[in-house]
């Protein structure tokens, strides 16, 4: 242990924390070790671990240094013994825990396994009989980061409260804090996550050059709590420690300078102005300066700016709704708490409760709702509603910590299902909170007294958007409102106020208001009788981008407009909810119709039929026959694919005789194509007769130069084919529609048509050529975010991977694709499914590794399933043609 320098107290500078030696294997546990250094500096003690500073010194000199210098022992063992030295005869590993001084405690975390080398389970057996040790077994990080804190701060409260004056070696205790550092408020509870938080924050405060470090969020946030957690750290940092201004109860601009006089200790003489007395007095302050809840003195930030010029050791940390826009100013946006891995699943089954508590957001629903109730679980039965509650919550601590003690009266399913009008479910029985977080809708009360009236009109209207909406959009919308002509400054007040986010700094900057705040903004709105006004102005204005993105959905130029079409979604989807609403319904099928293309390949066809469902059952007597072609025709092709019967191309038949009645070519062309391969893939069919119809929709969409349209129904004439067993002509149809596709640029379907010539190559023995083929879908349809691309892609590298017997292999990229499609709802027809051929010889080889791997590729997040895949360049153009003709004939 850290011996005193003399006889009688220990007399320790502020930076010397009490220090934590961890022990542990480097590279095996490297996730434990983050771990633990997380909840040692939660406790604000300091870990000495290897990696935070090697040293050019021999290992075994440097440990003994570090063991010499801590006063705890941690120890972290899981199954290596770890590496022995040439002329060693034990590992670092032993070495460490026998030199550790005996009167130093001992804090042993032993990993669950069920393969521990033999000689570190000797080393436990030794440890567990050690009376100056205490050993406890954990499972996952989180479980041992929760044991260190708890045992930690027993010990300290233990052992380190008081100093013996019998003892003759000092016990450590902790720094004692500046009068000044005293001034930050003590947490009342250990802060969860926010580990990558504090590290950025602390490194800003830190850097030299940094003046005004603000951190900004929306209210309920978290920027108070992360404040002081960055402050508790980096003031001892600061010789003047630091001063903490809370002005959450200032309003009044000319009071900001006498609440930081008497932050830092000035009274007022009234000899001379504070405003003249704080510069000098801060000339050569090395101090920290904490300004929390600065958004209602924002117009005040100019005179940080002569502060900090005439004080250039001293730093200022703010937390404000709204960016200061000063000079020197670094803004740190804050979001909610991490929701981990839950966020980029493939898998669509509900995540265990491993995979749940890895994320914060739900590690701090957890220990509210503890603190509520004390015999609360997370558990398989109510995972997926927590993780529902953080996901719906936006991993706002605020609305977290309103929710959470609701478990007292409601289990987590139903909390969830009343979290669509969240500001009456989140209230705070609290009575040490302030007001204003009493309530969600306290808090957004709070932001929006900050607001001009013009600038309170605006957030009311955009309440009629659902997440992400352009600029574009807004302009659209602001004819004859209030705030007409002043969109882009109101628009700037909102954000530098956090009620509103920007999602995207594109050509096309996207927008998005917090469920929370958008329900207030939906309740001023009603108040003042506009909110049909807004929601037919708001479906007019997407109805319009429909019509006129349709044409660009074809050819060059489709990618671009995908990638505007994906910002656009939820509000596509919702214009055609309002249209319904408001007894338009022929604008919904209108919408739905002229964006077929970009539903099929986005993967939104599902909830697409969800409001053609609404559209017929609310407003069918008052649609026009197209949109009833148009609802009908949307409804089946799911069912198309997701069970095929003779009533679904019957539906077909319907939609084919309303187009035809109503002129739309395409739209009877496609009814027909459907209809065909619907029943293609039915027992007992007319095949002969379905080709028939497939190469006379081809020849209908020729007629009006749908070659789109044309392409997708030669690849369903050669899936027919197939199955009649002319394979010849099976491949020149995809062949041909590989070519009008290129020949239109048409990237989406040539996507379609080089899976189906994948198919081909692979069928005639070029697994090489198959293999860049599906490769090269894969990473092209990563690219574009279309996934049911990479599924297809995927699904045939399995294939290859199976006949290579590369069974691992062929599992984890089943496996992923499988997760894709339940997620995603996009099956294919049985009749085509190829791969599984494949797949059944891998499982009979060896069906416990194959098992095995394909539910860990379920467990993959999207862009691990797509690194699967093979970096290659693929063949295309008449290269790839060839080659598939020469494998056909």
């Amino acid at each position: 242990m850290a011996q005193p320098a003399s006889d009688g107290p220990v007399i320790r500078t502020p930076d010397q924390l009490l220090r934590v030696f961890v022990s542990s294997t480097l590279g095996e546990l490297a996730a434990e070790r983050r771990a633990a250094r997380g909840a040692i500096e939660q406790l604000h003690l300091a870990p000495v671990m290897f990696e935070l500073g090697a040293r050019p010194h021999p290992p075994r000199k440097l440990y003994r240094s570090y063991l010499e210098q801590s006063d705890v022992f941690v120890g972290i063992y899981g199954d290596r013994y770890g590496w022995i030295a040439p002329g060693e005869e034990i590992s670092g590993l032993e070495d460490e825990y026998r030199l550790a001084d005996p009167r130093m405690p001992k804090l042993i975390y032993l990993k669950a396994s069920t393969s521990r080398e033999e000689r570190l389970a000797a080393l436990i057996k030794r440890i567990q009989v050690d009376d100056g040790a205490s050993y406890v077994t954990f499972s996952t990080e989180e479980e041992l980061r929760a044991h260190l804190v708890n045992d930690l701060a027993t010990l300290l409260a233990e052992r380190f409260q008081t100093v013996e004056e019998d003892t003759r070696v000092a016990s450590a205790v902790v720094p004692q804090a500046s009068p000044v550092y005293a001034q930050v408020p003590p947490p009342y509870t250990p802060i969860v996550g926010r580990g990558t938080e504090i590290d950025e924050l602390s490194a800003m405060v830190d850097d030299p050059h940094a003046r005004v470090v603000t951190i900004v969020g929306p209210g309920g946030i978290g920027k108070s709590r992360l404040a002081i957690e960055v402050a508790l750290r980096t003031g001892p940092h600061f010789a003047d420690g630091v001063a903490f201004v809370a002005l959450e109860n200032v309003s009044d601009e000319k009071l900001l300078l006498p609440s930081l006089a008497k932050a830092l200790g000035m009274g007022e003489s009234g000899e001379a102005p504070i405003e003249d007395r704080l510069p000098t007095a801060l000339a050569r302050r090395p101090v920290l300066i904490v300004l929390d809840n600065f958004e209602q003195l924002v117009n005040a930030a100019p005179v940080l700016v002569r502060l900090y010029a005439a004080a250039p050791e001293a730093t200022f940390l703010v937390t404000s709704r709204a960016v200061l826009r000063i000079r020197g100013e670094r803004v740190y946006e804050l979001g909610g708490l991490s929701l981990g891995s839950l966020a980029d699943r493939v898998s669509a089954r509900p995540p265990t409760v491993a995979e749940a508590f890895r994320s914060e957001a739900v590690q701090l629903f957890v220990e509210r709702a503890r603190a509520a109730r004390g015999d609360f679980d997370l558990s398989p039965a109510n995972v997926a509603a927590v993780v529902g509650i953080c996901q719906q919550l936006e991993g706002s601590p605020l609305a977290i910590e309103l929710a959470a003690p609701r478990v007292r009266a409601l289990p987590p399913q139903n909390i969830l299902k009343r979290l669509d009008r969240p500001l009456e479910v989140l209230r705070s029985a609290a009575r040490d909170v302030p007001e204003r977080q009493r309530t969600l809708q306290a808090t957004i009360e709070w932001s929006c007294r900050l607001l001009t009236p013009g600038q309170r009109d605006l957030l009311a209207d955009l309440s009629v958007f659902a997440p992400g909406f352009t600029y574009e959009a807004v302009e659209a919308l602001g004819a004859g409102r209030p705030w007409a002509g002043r969109e882009l400054e109101d628009l700037a007040a909102l954000v530098d106020n956090s009620l509103l986010k920007q999602q995207s700094q594109t050509e096309m900057p996207a927008f998005t208001i917090p469920a929370t705040v958008r329900q207030f903004a939906e309740h001023l709105l009603e108040e003042r009788g506009d909110h049909e006004v807004l929601r037919a102005a708001h479906t007019r204005y997407y109805t319009d981008l429909a019509r006129r993105m349709k044409p660009q959905l074809s050819g060059a130029g489709q990618v671009e407009a995908a990638a505007r079409l994906d910002l656009e979604v939820p509000n596509l989807r919702q214009s055609m909810q309002y249209s319904v609403a408001l007894g338009t319904p022929d604008d919904a099928g209108d919408l739905a119709w002229a964006l077929l293309v970009f539903w099929w390949f986005g993967g939104h066809f599902g909830q697409v039929r969800v409001r053609m469902q609404e559209l017929l059952a609310q407003q069918g007597a008052n649609a026009g026959e197209h949109t009833r072609a148009v609802a009908g025709f949307m409804i089946s092709w799911v069912d198309m694919w997701h069970r095929p019967s003779p009533d679904v191309a019957v539906s077909f038949d319907e939609a084919r005789s309303l187009f035809a009645r109503t002129g739309d070519v395409s739209g009877e062309a496609l009814a027909t194509a459907c209809a065909a391969f619907t029943r293609s893939s039915l027992p007992g069919s007319d095949v002969g007769a379905c080709r028939a119809d497939l190469a006379h929709a081809v020849e209908l969409f020729e007629s009006v130069g749908d070659a789109w349209g044309a392409a997708l129904a030669l690849v369903g004439l050669g899936r027919v084919e197939s199955v009649l067993g002319v394979e010849e002509e099976s491949a020149e149809s995809y062949l041909r529609a590989g070519r009008v596709a290129r020949e239109h640029s048409d990237v989406l379907a040539t996507l379609i048509t080089d899976h189906h010539i994948g198919r081909v190559q692979l069928f005639g023995g070029r697994i090489e050529e198959a293999e860049r083929t599906f490769a090269a879908s894969v990473h092209l349809s990563a690219s574009l975010s279309l996934e049911g691309g990479i599924c297809d892609g995927l699904e045939g590298l399995s294939a290859i991977a199976a006949l290579r017997g590369e069974d691992e292999r062929a599992g984890l990229m089943a496996g992923a694709a499988a997760a894709l499609r339940q997620r995603l709802a996009l099956y294919e027809v049985p009749a085509f499914v190829f791969h599984e051929r494949y797949l059944d010889r891998a499982r009979a080889a060896d069906p416990e590794l194959f098992a095995s791997a394909f539910a860990r590729g379920q467990e993959l997040t999207i862009a691990e399933a797509v690194a699967l895949a093979p970096p290659v360049t693929p063949a295309t153009g008449p290269d790839a043609a060839d080659a598939a003709v020469a494998l056909a004939s």
